[in-house]
């Protein structure tokens, strides 16, 4: 069976606010724990008006209190903004909150520029090495192991599950180093998915954590009844990002407008194709033979789709659509075997 996993961005409305936004996470998170999905995860951005999961262990503490058997967690949380003492204190009140639950996706970006990090009171540090001896204390204060002379309470003995993220080859090669299963940021910077993929396969060391590797990509999935539909919802994630590229920090998902990619220039639409091109557009039966061809490519060991979808109603009814298929996909995948 290939689980199925949903990354909520916890988009705020051009017409909305975060606490709106906020609270639609939490309803979207149950509805997709009632659906099967298997985590639901948030990722820390700061300094974007259209994404309300900057404080990203507080909203994941919001979502536990609105499920309760779904994995929650992070996709992730940018460790060079944080001291490791700090997050395995925070994910360790996650876990004695919510056991069993949690998961920690590790990513080497800032969540925005440069001048975030400073405001974050962090040194800018350039050494490659900086982000892997992080991870490398991370693990030791979750595991309580006295390498660091620190006892983290909570955190010291949590079980936390610790994934990589990455969007280059950087992040598979320690996923595959350190034996932890690694999730792909193809769903916006698709170039090294293959590469990434590859590498982390045939590098993979069995870890405690890990005996085999587990490779999830992420996919942009917009899903409606019919295909006109569909396309008209996907204008939203267009234009937001195209907005992105012209301001460097984005908007707030702006609603639908119909035939919005006919008004670009070659250029913006040339970078929409670009950076979507991990992407399911339509009705169930055009999204099944997308995502299909997605998970043939890549040979998934687990699926992680997100949608940026104005209408709330509209992404609940996508992410049930989106379960559907994939529960079709696995009936064909065990009938095939």
């Amino acid at each position: 069976m290939l689980p199925y996993s949903f990354l909520d961005l916890v988009p705020i409305l051009a017409d909305g606010t975060a606490t709106q936004a906020l609270r639609n996470a939490a309803d979207l998170a149950a509805h997709a724990e009632a659906l099967g999905y298997t985590r639901y995860w948030v990722a820390e951005h700061h300094g974007m008006p259209g994404i309300a999961s900057a404080a990203t262990a507080v909203v994941i503490g919001h979502l536990g209190a609105a499920t309760r058997t779904i994995r929650i967690g992070a996709g992730g949380i940018m460790l060079p903004n944080h001291a490791p003492l700090v997050i395995a204190e925070q994910f360790g009140t996650l876990d004695a909150l919510f056991p069993g639950r949690i998961d920690l996706g590790l990513g080497r970006a800032p969540g925005s520029d440069g001048r975030v990090a400073r405001a974050m009171r962090r040194t800018l540090e350039t050494s490659p090495d900086a982000f892997p001896q992080d991870v490398l204390e991370l693990q030791s204060l979750f595991a309580d192991d006295g390498q660091t002379g620190i006892h983290a309470t909570p955190g010291g003995g949590a079980d936390v599950k610790l994934w990589m993220l990455g969007s280059s080859t950087f992040g598979a090669q320690l996923a595959a180093m350190l034996g932890l299963p690694y999730a792909f940021a193809s769903h916006f910077t698709p170039d090294a998915l293959d590469a990434a993929a590859a590498i982390y396969r045939r590098d993979f060391r069995p870890s405690a954590a890990l005996t085999r590797p587990h490779f999830m990509p992420a996919f942009n999935v917009v899903a409606a009844d019919t295909d006109a539909e569909a396309e008209l919802l996907a204008t939203s994630q267009q234009q937001a990002f195209v907005a992105i590229r012209t301001t460097g920090t984005g908007i707030k998902l702006p609603p639908p407008v119909a035939g919005y990619r006919d008004t670009l220039l070659p250029p913006a639409a040339a970078m929409l194709d670009h950076v979507l091109q991990c992407t399911a557009v339509g009705s169930a039966e055009t999204v099944a033979r997308q995502i299909a061809a997605f998970v043939e490519r890549t040979g998934a060991d687990e699926l992680i789709v997100t949608s940026a979808i104005h209408d709330h109603d509209a992404r609940k009814r996508s992410l049930a659509i989106t379960a559907a298929v994939m529960r079709e996909l696995n009936v064909e995948v065990r009938a095939a075997a």
